[in-house]
């Protein structure tokens, strides 16, 4: 990936907290620590919400045809960073073993585990590797234009999976991809997997960062925190889904909502006081299979620190093209055991070993104090307990948003037979003018048929005729 990178072969057949191995290799004797005390390590993550609008805006049948060609990479852009846990993961990274260490137990990311979350069929192959460059970089931005405007629907998935490997697997630089990417990329259709690459920067970046005491992680977090998730939270009842060939992990970690407000103070105490029951030895994502344990004459069980610093180099280095003929020769005689044959197996020379182990400024369990790890999950829960917490908290919302709606019905329906009332009032009373109105029109015409009959019905002047008659009749 730079211009003094090396290539790193990290062939560890599995994860697993009790590995069987009869001739453990432990550091040169008088051993000394290159690490600092603390690590300030800059968790930054490219802002990815451009790469998520271009993939809404695809239809089905153009992210079918990227699944097919690049597997789950595309759910790596809706997976969150939680960057309290990760400062406090990147403390616990042994640089002396290439494991992590937490409190009694050695875990590390392997080739199967990122294959298996990646499910990119190219690693089928088993066929490691190597990327180097002269760290110049590409805008994202020119991608970006690319990614929209290229007619060519086959480009524009190829360089929109360009840019997820180049800022979310490899982010060597905020909004740019390294040119030594698109190295690597061109040999994913050479059916060569890209997973070596990516667990090599991975460790890389972190024993950087360890033996610096800061830098900025620029391995694949995403990947990191759901292989950590995967084997750090029991799961009491794992979805039939997980043994169908169809399961994507990196989907369903792409929907859990993880609590993000437990400090880094607490996740030290959580990590520093683990043990062997609080952690499942595999993830709970990987189905029975066969896994990897040799590599032609390199055993890669851990630990085995000897054989790692044998395969550690840079391209400057004399004689790097032999040893690069030497790795690929050990590829090409891969030997796989059935992993359900594979039992919690310690040696006493590995558990000797293990005792007499330098830690490499691990940081040490509090013993004051020190809580049973119920309690601590209680601070942090498992991935059932979240989604329990999450449901009920939605659960409660959605019930008081119902009370509220059941409430507002009840008042609308006090309105509306208010409104029935006063217009079944109103109609009653016009009726009922109505019928005034017309017996008023009735008395009216009987009243001047009467004033007709008695006369009362002439005029002024008809009076006056009357009444000068009526007069004159008198006079006479």
């Amino acid at each position: 990936m730079g211009e003094d990178r090396g290539i790193r072969w990290f062939g560890y057949p599995y994860s697993r907290t009790k590995p069987h191995i009869e001739n453990p290799k432990s550091l040169p004797k008088g051993y000394a620590s290159e690490l600092q005390e603390f690590t300030l390590v800059n968790a930054a993550q490219n802002e990815l919400q451009e790469l998520r609008d271009i993939w809404a805006c695809w239809d089905e049948g153009t992210k079918q045809l990227f699944y097919q060609s690049y597997g789950d990479i595309s759910y790596l852009l809706d997976i969150k960073v939680n960057k309290n846990l990760f400062r406090v993961m990147v403390q616990f990274w042994n640089a002396a073993y290439k494991c992590f260490t937490f409190g009694k137990v050695d875990l590390v990311p392997t080739i199967e585990e990122y294959t298996t979350l990646l499910r990119d069929e190219r690693a089928l192959g088993h066929r490691p590797d190597s990327t180097k460059g002269d760290s110049k970089c590409i805008p994202w931005e020119n991608l970006r234009d690319l990614v929209l405007a290229h007619p060519d629907e086959r480009k524009r998935i190829d360089i929109f999976a360009l840019s997820i490997y180049g800022l979310v697997i490899f982010p060597k630089a905020l909004r740019h991809v390294d040119e030594a990417i698109t190295d690597l990329f061109d040999r994913l259709e050479k059916e060569i997997t890209p997973v070596p690459a990516i667990l090599a920067e991975t460790f890389r970046s972190l024993i950087m960062c360890r033996k610096s005491g800061n830098g900025r992680f620029i391995g694949c977090a995403q990947l990191l925190m759901v292989w950590f998730h995967g084997h750090f939270w029991k799961v009491d009842k794992v979805s039939y889904r997980v043994f169908s060939e169809t399961y994507s992990p990196l989907k369903e970690e792409a929907t859990i909502q993880r609590r993000e407000d437990i400090p880094e103070e607490k996740w030290m105490e959580i990590l520093q006081n683990l043990k062997e029951e609080d952690i499942e030895w595999r993830a709970f994502w990987m189905v029975p299979d066969e896994i990897l344990y040799r590599c032609g004459d390199f055993d890669w069980f851990i630990p085995v620190t000897y054989g790692l610093a044998q395969c550690e180099f840079s391209f400057k280095d004399a004689h790097y093209k032999k040893k690069v003929r030497e790795l690929i020769d050990a590829w090409k005689k891969t030997h796989w055991m059935k992993r359900l044959a594979i039992g919690s197996m310690v040696t006493p020379e590995y558990d000797g070993w293990f005792k007499k182990r330098v830690n490499d400024n691990v940081p040490r369990p509090t013993l004051e104090n020190t809580r049973p790890m119920v309690k601590q999950l209680r601070v942090a829960p498992s991935e059932l307990e979240i989604i329990k917490q999450d449901f009920e908290k939605k659960s409660s919302e959605l019930e008081k948003k119902i009370e509220r709606l059941e409430e507002e019905k009840m008042h609308l329906r006090l309105d509306a037979k208010i409104q029935r009332s006063e217009a079944k009032k109103w109609k009653k009373g016009k009726t009922k003018a109505k019928e005034d109105l017309d017996s008023l029109k009735t008395d009216y015409k009987k009243l001047r048929l009467s004033m007709k009959t008695a006369g009362l019905g002439k005029t002024s002047e008809q009076w006056r005729y009357e009444v000068r008659e009526e007069k004159t009749k008198t006079d006479r």
